[in-house]
């Protein structure tokens, strides 16, 4: 899967990350990079829960 992180910087210096195809994956960051790195981190968090366990029996 392919996702784009969409950056821009906020009128107070901060960074702001999203990912649009997953609701919910909006992170802030002081630098471009931290942002990015927060995001893709909430994201794969957030599929991790989507993701059903498997039931061994």
């Amino acid at each position: 899967m392919h996702y784009t992180v969409e950056t821009e910087r906020e009128e107070d210096g901060r960074w702001i990350a999203e990912i649009d195809a997953i609701p919910g994956a909006l992170c802030y960051g002081a630098s471009h990079d931290e942002a990015i790195a927060r995001v893709e981190a909430l994201a794969l968090r957030v599929l991790a829960e989507r993701i059903e366990p498997i039931t061994i029996t």
